[in-house]
C-alpha cells in the first residue's frame, strides 16, 4: 500500500530532513509515527501527498510510483488520499454540510450523490444533527470530525492524519482516535504522525519512531493482527 525505498529529502545542503528511509505499510494497517519535532515527521507526510519530491529513493502509494506521476495528474492521485491536520483547515463561511460536500465537488460527483454521501458521512462521525451548523460554532473536536468526514467522503484507501489530536484537550483527543480504529476496522490504512504518547502507548498499535530523519524503531503492537 505505502512502500519507501532508500528515499532521502534534503532541504539545503547540511543534514537531510530524512535520510535513507526504507518503510513498507501493508492495505489496512494503523501505524502511528512518532519523534521530536524536526524529527521529519511531517516531511514524510508531505512526500506521500507529493506535495516534496525526495532528493533520492523511490515513493510507491497505492500501486503508484509517485516519482513517475505527472503534475498535472497529482490531483487525481490525491483523491486516494484522505488527509486530516493539526489546524482542521474548514472553510469559515460554510456550513458543516458543504465543508463535507466541497471534497465531492472537487472530484466532480454529481449533487445527488452528494446528497446521499454526505449526511451518511455526517452521521458515522456524530455530526448528522449539526449538518447547518458553521465551524466557529463547533467545539474543536467537532471541527475534527468535520474534517474526518470531509476526509473520507470520496472513500479513500489511505488516511493521513498529521497530529490529529493536538489542538484537542485529553477527552476529545481520544474520542477522534475511537474513530480513526473504527474507519481503519472499516478496511482504511490509517497512518497518524502523533506528539501524543499516552494515545500511542494506549492504543497499542505498530510505532515508526523517528529520529533526525531516519528510521530508529519500528515496533507492532499488540492490537496489530498479523
Amino acid at each position: 500500500m505505502i512502500k519507501l525505498e532508500h528515499v532521502s529529502k534534503a532541504y539545503s545542503a547540511g543534514i537531510p530532513a530524512l535520510n535513507d528511509i526504507n518503510l513498507e505499510i501493508e492495505e489496512g494497517e494503523f501505524v502511528f509515527v512518532v519523534g521530536d519535532s524536526g524529527s521529519g515527521k511531517s516531511t514524510l507526510i508531505k512526500l506521500l501527498l507529493k506535495e516534496l519530491e525526495p532528493t533520492e529513493g523511490t515513493i510507491i502509494v497505492d500501486g503508484k510510483k509517485l516519482n513517475s506521476i505527472r503534475r498535472r495528474h497529482v490531483p487525481k492521485f490525491r483523491r486516494n488520499l484522505g488527509v486530516v491536520f493539526q489546524d482542521f483547515r474548514l472553510l469559515k463561511d460554510r456550513n458543516v454540510y458543504d465543508n463535507v460536500a466541497f471534497a465531492q465537488r472537487v472530484i466532480g460527483a454529481s449533487v445527488r450523490e452528494s446528497r446521499r454521501k454526505v449526511p451518511a458521512m455526517l452521521s458515522m462521525v456524530g455530526l448528522a444533527a449539526k449538518y447547518k451548523s458553521y465551524p466557529k460554532q463547533l467545539s474543536g473536536g467537532e471541527q475534527q470530525r468535520v474534517a474526518i468526514a470531509r476526509a473520507l467522503v470520496n472513500q479513500p484507501k489511505i488516511l493521513l492524519a498529521d497530529e490529529p489530536t493536538g489542538n484537542l484537550d485529553a477527552n476529545n483527543a481520544w474520542e477522534i482516535m475511537k474513530l480513526l480504529e473504527e474507519i481503519n476496522a472499516r478496511g482504511t490504512t490509517v497512518v497518524v504522525v502523533t506528539h501524543n504518547m499516552e494515545i500511542v502507548k494506549a492504543m497499542n498499535r505498530r510505532v515508526i519512531t523517528i529520529q533526525k530523519g531516519i528510521i530508529v524503531s519500528d515496533e507492532k503492537g499488540d492490537g496489530d493482527e498479523d
